[in-house]
Protein backbone atom coordinates (compact mmCIF):
# COMPACT_ATOMS: atom_id res chain seq x y z
CA UNK A 1 0.00 0.00 0.00
CA UNK A 2 0.95 3.51 -0.85
CA UNK A 3 2.11 5.75 1.75
CA UNK A 4 -0.06 9.08 1.40
CA UNK A 5 1.78 12.20 0.34
CA UNK A 6 0.90 14.90 2.75
CA UNK A 7 -2.13 17.60 1.94
CA UNK A 8 -0.63 21.00 1.62
CA UNK A 9 -2.76 24.06 1.52
CA UNK A 10 -0.87 27.69 1.93
CA UNK A 11 -2.41 31.25 2.57
CA UNK A 12 -1.18 34.09 1.94
CA UNK A 13 -2.99 37.72 3.67
CA UNK A 14 -4.24 39.80 1.17
CA UNK A 15 -6.57 42.13 3.14
CA UNK A 16 -7.72 42.70 6.36
CA UNK A 17 -8.99 39.43 6.80
CA UNK A 18 -8.87 37.86 3.15
CA UNK A 19 -6.39 35.28 2.05
CA UNK A 20 -5.41 33.68 -0.82
CA UNK A 21 -6.12 30.01 -0.80
CA UNK A 22 -3.18 27.77 -2.73
CA UNK A 23 -3.07 24.13 -3.22
CA UNK A 24 0.52 23.02 -2.98
CA UNK A 25 0.96 20.71 -5.71
CA UNK A 26 -2.38 20.66 -7.54
CA UNK A 27 -2.88 22.75 -10.87
CA UNK A 28 -5.64 24.27 -9.16
CA UNK A 29 -6.02 28.00 -9.35
CA UNK A 30 -6.04 29.85 -6.03
CA UNK A 31 -9.04 31.11 -3.89
CA UNK A 32 -9.67 33.88 -1.85
CA UNK A 33 -11.32 33.40 1.44
CA UNK A 34 -12.65 36.53 3.57
CA UNK A 35 -14.85 36.91 6.32
CA UNK A 36 -18.51 38.32 6.27
CA UNK A 37 -18.83 42.19 6.36
CA UNK A 38 -17.98 44.40 9.11
CA UNK A 39 -14.88 42.10 10.20
CA UNK A 40 -13.91 41.34 6.78
CA UNK A 41 -14.77 42.38 2.80
CA UNK A 42 -17.02 39.79 2.06
CA UNK A 43 -14.83 38.73 -1.09
CA UNK A 44 -15.14 35.05 -0.58
CA UNK A 45 -16.53 32.08 1.69
CA UNK A 46 -15.19 32.70 5.14
CA UNK A 47 -13.98 29.30 7.27
CA UNK A 48 -17.38 27.92 8.21
CA UNK A 49 -18.50 28.46 4.91
CA UNK A 50 -15.46 26.21 3.66
CA UNK A 51 -15.64 23.46 6.33
CA UNK A 52 -19.38 22.73 5.03
CA UNK A 53 -17.97 22.54 1.57
CA UNK A 54 -15.99 20.54 2.49
CA UNK A 55 -18.28 17.95 4.38
CA UNK A 56 -20.47 18.10 1.64
CA UNK A 57 -18.43 17.30 -1.02
CA UNK A 58 -16.70 14.58 0.66
CA UNK A 59 -20.41 13.00 1.50
CA UNK A 60 -21.47 13.39 -2.42
CA UNK A 61 -17.61 11.79 -3.19
CA UNK A 62 -18.61 8.90 -1.03
CA UNK A 63 -21.69 8.25 -2.04
CA UNK A 64 -21.52 8.53 -5.98
CA UNK A 65 -18.37 5.68 -5.08
CA UNK A 66 -20.58 3.57 -3.02
CA UNK A 67 -22.99 3.71 -5.83
CA UNK A 68 -20.71 3.09 -8.79
CA UNK A 69 -19.05 0.14 -6.14
CA UNK A 70 -22.67 -1.97 -6.28
CA UNK A 71 -22.96 -1.43 -10.21
CA UNK A 72 -25.01 1.62 -10.12
CA UNK A 73 -25.32 4.65 -12.86
CA UNK A 74 -26.49 7.55 -10.92
CA UNK A 75 -27.19 10.91 -12.60
CA UNK A 76 -26.38 14.06 -11.13
CA UNK A 77 -26.63 14.26 -7.05
CA UNK A 78 -27.72 17.41 -5.55
CA UNK A 79 -26.56 18.64 -1.83
CA UNK A 80 -27.49 20.89 0.36
CA UNK A 81 -25.45 21.18 3.46
CA UNK A 82 -26.41 23.81 6.30
CA UNK A 83 -25.40 24.41 10.27
CA UNK A 84 -26.39 27.87 12.52
CA UNK A 85 -23.17 28.78 14.38
CA UNK A 86 -24.09 28.90 18.43
CA UNK A 87 -21.98 30.14 20.78
CA UNK A 88 -20.43 27.65 23.76
CA UNK A 89 -20.11 28.63 26.80
CA UNK A 90 -17.54 30.62 27.02
CA UNK A 91 -19.11 32.85 23.99
CA UNK A 92 -17.00 31.93 21.17
CA UNK A 93 -18.92 30.71 17.94
CA UNK A 94 -18.88 26.93 17.41
CA UNK A 95 -20.23 24.73 14.43
CA UNK A 96 -22.06 22.29 16.38
CA UNK A 97 -24.78 19.98 14.05
CA UNK A 98 -24.42 20.41 10.74
CA UNK A 99 -27.13 18.88 8.28
CA UNK A 100 -26.39 17.20 5.13
CA UNK A 101 -29.10 16.70 2.56
CA UNK A 102 -28.32 14.11 -0.35
CA UNK A 103 -30.42 13.92 -3.00
CA UNK A 104 -30.26 11.11 -5.43
CA UNK A 105 -31.49 11.62 -9.00
CA UNK A 106 -33.51 8.39 -9.14
CA UNK A 107 -35.77 6.58 -7.33
CA UNK A 108 -34.44 4.29 -5.03
CA UNK A 109 -36.22 1.11 -6.92
CA UNK A 110 -33.48 2.12 -9.44
CA UNK A 111 -30.73 0.94 -7.34
CA UNK A 112 -28.99 -2.29 -6.63
CA UNK A 113 -27.94 -2.83 -3.49
CA UNK A 114 -28.94 0.64 -2.24
CA UNK A 115 -29.14 -0.93 1.18
CA UNK A 116 -25.50 -1.57 1.38
CA UNK A 117 -24.56 1.51 -0.08
CA UNK A 118 -26.43 3.44 2.83
CA UNK A 119 -24.85 1.56 5.31
CA UNK A 120 -21.13 2.00 3.91
CA UNK A 121 -21.01 5.02 2.16
CA UNK A 122 -20.17 7.32 4.98
CA UNK A 123 -17.35 5.25 5.84
CA UNK A 124 -15.47 6.31 2.41
CA UNK A 125 -15.66 10.02 3.78
CA UNK A 126 -12.11 11.30 4.60
CA UNK A 127 -13.32 14.93 5.97
CA UNK A 128 -17.12 13.81 7.81
CA UNK A 129 -15.02 10.98 9.48
CA UNK A 130 -12.32 12.85 10.66
CA UNK A 131 -14.63 15.45 11.82
CA UNK A 132 -16.92 12.93 13.68
CA UNK A 133 -13.58 11.55 15.37
CA UNK A 134 -12.40 14.95 16.10
CA UNK A 135 -8.98 16.39 14.38
CA UNK A 136 -6.05 16.90 16.75
CA UNK A 137 -4.75 20.58 15.24
CA UNK A 138 -1.24 21.44 16.70
CA UNK A 139 -0.53 24.80 16.17
CA UNK A 140 3.15 26.34 16.37
CA UNK A 141 3.01 30.14 15.85
CA UNK A 142 7.12 31.82 14.27
CA UNK A 143 8.75 35.25 13.72
CA UNK A 144 9.81 36.98 10.88
CA UNK A 145 13.22 35.64 11.95
CA UNK A 146 12.07 32.08 12.12
CA UNK A 147 11.62 31.62 16.07
CA UNK A 148 8.95 29.36 17.07
CA UNK A 149 7.37 31.78 19.87
CA UNK A 150 4.18 28.94 20.21
CA UNK A 151 4.06 25.30 19.86
CA UNK A 152 7.00 22.55 19.75
CA UNK A 153 10.20 24.41 20.15
CA UNK A 154 12.31 20.64 20.50
CA UNK A 155 13.93 21.31 17.29
CA UNK A 156 15.56 24.80 17.91
CA UNK A 157 19.22 25.07 18.56
CA UNK A 158 19.35 25.75 22.66
CA UNK A 159 16.15 24.40 23.40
Amino acid sequence: MNTPEPIRVLLRQEGEYAFRVEFEGTGLDAMLADEPAPLGGDRGPDPPRLLLAAIANCMANSLLFALRKFKNAPGKLAVEISATPMRNAEGRLRIPPVFNELQLPEGNEDYQRLDRVLATFEDFCTVTQSVRQGIDVQVTVKDAHGRTLLGDKSFEAGA
